[in-house]
């Protein structure tokens, strides 16, 4: 990986800038931006779901800062498919500058419509689909359909006088997919007989070696579970994996069960699929959730969130006991998810929970009920021989991911210094035909908690942990300010501190001496004194107790 830590020089006029703001070396919060002729190209705005050690996170945003000053010169945002990766961050982009326009397929596009009004934004949409063409300043822009685990990707064929460049998106090479939309390898292979000059490829499976299996072939093990289950079978799914849904539909209705849908996000994105005709909902299928209360338990099929174990969807909660759903002993629960990386933790405590309860757990670990909408390690060479591009950048992965997928390119016959193995922050210029790393722009985490956007710091997230994890001690101190002395005994007020009433004694002589030290240094100024109490009580619990707890003094003058 290029370590480069300096700014990008002034880009060339006949050049074409390349600036990845999200998406690599982790999985999430997809974003990058092309620059050419003074105007600027951004494909995919997603978000980054937190992980435990990120307390009080809803979301992680790209850091977009480096365009603040020219977002009039942005053309367009260009949406490959409606995953919250890839479209998440869209609405926080946008609240900056609300007219840029937003270029995505049909489904695409509604899904982050119904999210826009949330948020008040009446946005500029411009639908396609594959095939079209469509120019966006100095950018002229072809569409080719891929597949994936949510209808309607789209790969993005991006030509400037400085090159062409083919953005895969997220894909895979299904060749029997539930929509019967397959993955256009004939539009690849015109491209690459045109000559592509920077391909950006999805590296989720680079590391897995064959084909990612069929939809379809996961249609016995999701009939199982509905043929075998003598109680509800409550599903858990991404919001958007209209695919995975489907499945689940078409078992229900041979199996003679109804569909409720739980959550809202469930309900807004199956509704949407449904009326644009992208899910097939036979008549009289799907239910209100008031409804399914009221049917036999082996009558009832429940569609939820919560496959990633995130704290608030439904099946989380369902498994802290906390939600109207109650788990009971013979339903059966359907992890219809991959287990996305960071949130094992999560994903277990939650199996555990419900298996507590009395659930039967059937996840990618112990039945053949999910399948990737990544390309392994085969489609990838496939792609690469049949485009054979001149400069190759892995997007969308883990580092072991991308530097997986430049090995691939590589074998094919990509000279190795022309396959980039980058990071979020690495700018990376086309010119003449050759690829590389110019330069880096600062990026950091931009946390969104609640209405905050941005206000949460690595700093306050540390706090957060020592909150939880070493607890909180108040102390209250009444001072002469002139004397330094203590009008009376501290009161000292602990959370998460295993406590009595003796057991700050010992620490009352040490503020009493350090108080007296700063009386003779003459130092009257409060901050100073709070902070000198802070650092007497935390040394004090670290030697006694081995902990390390936020201390919060208070001083108020006599």
């Amino acid at each position: 990986m290029a370590r480069i830590s300096t700014p990008p020089p002034a880009l060339a006029p006949d050049a074409l800038r390349v600036i990845a703001l999200g998406g690599l070396g982790e999985i999430g919060r997809n974003m990058t931006v092309f620059e050419h002729e003074g105007k600027l190209l951004i494909v995919d705005c997603g978000v980054l779901f937190p992980e435990e050690h990120q307390p009080g996170v809803d979301v992680i945003l790209p850091d977009w800062s480096c365009l603040r000053d020219r977002l009039a010169d942005v053309v367009a945002i260009v949406l490959t498919h409606g995953h919250e990766d890839h479209i998440g961050g869209v609405p926080y982009l946008l609240r900056e500058r609300r007219d840029i326009p937003v270029v995505g397929s049909r489904l695409t596009l509604e899904f982050l419509a119904a999210k826009l009004v949330e948020h008040r934004i009446k946005p500029v949409l411009v639908e396609v689909k594959e095939g079209e063409q469509l120019a966006q300043g100095p950018f002229d822009l072809e569409f080719l359909a891929v597949n994936h685990s949510i209808p309607d990707g789209l790969a993005i064929a991006i030509r400037t006088s400085a090159g062409l460049v083919l953005h895969t998106g997220d894909f895979k090479m299904d060749q029997f997919p539930l929509d019967k939309r397959i993955t256009d390898l004939r539009g690849f292979a015109r491209l690459g007989e045109e000559g592509v000059d920077l391909f950006l490829v999805d590296s989720t499976n680079a590391d897995v070696p064959g084909f990612t299996t069929s939809e379809r072939d996961l249609a016995p093990a999701i009939d199982e579970v509905f043929r075998t289950t003598p109680r509800r079978v409550i599903v858990s799914s991404f919001a958007s994996h209209v695919h995975r849904i489907q499945q689940v539909l078409d078992a229900a209705a041979a199996h003679g069960r109804k569909v409720a849908f739980v959550g809202r996000s469930m309900v807004r994105n199956m509704g949407l699929a449904s009326e644009l005709e992208y899910l097939k909902v036979p008549a009289g299928l799907v239910i209100d959730i008031r409804d399914a209360n009221r049917l036999p338990a082996h009558k009832v099929t429940l569609v939820c969130t919560g496959s990633q174990g995130e704290p608030m969807a439904a099946l989380s909660r369902m498994a802290a006991g906390e939600h109207e759903i109650v788990i009971e002993d013979g339903d059966t629960v359907l992890l219809a998810s991959s287990l996305i990386p960071g949130n094992e933790n999560a994903i277990y405590r939650v199996i555990n929970g419900l298996t507590d309860l009395g659930a039967n757990v059937v996840h990618k670990g112990n039945a053949k009920v999910h399948v990737s909408g990544h390309a392994s390690a085969g489609e990838l060479v496939y792609c690469y021989n049949l485009v054979q591009p001149a400069n190759v950048l892995p997007v969308h992965g883990e580092a072991r991911h991308l530097r997986a997928n430049a090995e691939l390119a590589i074998k094919t016959g990509v000279e190795r210094e022309r396959v980039l193995v980058a990071a979020n922050g690495h700018v990376i210029d086309l010119h003449e035909g050759r690829a590389s790393v110019t330069g880096r722009v600062e990026v950091h985490n931009i946390y969104v908690d609640g209405q905050t956007v941005g206000g949460v710091t690595e700093d306050s997230l540390a706090q957060r942990r020592t909150l939880g994890e070493e607890g909180m001690i108040t102390v209250v101190a009444i001072i002469d300010i002139d004397t330094g002395r203590l009008d009376d005994a501290p009161d000292i007020i602990a959370h998460g501190f295993e406590h009595d009433a003796s057991t700050f004694q010992p620490v009352i002589p040490a503020i009493e001496k350090a108080l007296a030290g700063a009386a003779e240094r003459n130092v009257t100024d409060v901050a100073e004194l709070e902070r000198l109490i802070a650092r007497q009580v935390q040394t004090w619990a670290q030697r006694t107790y081995r902990r390390r707890p936020v201390v919060i003094p208070v001083v108020i003058e006599a």
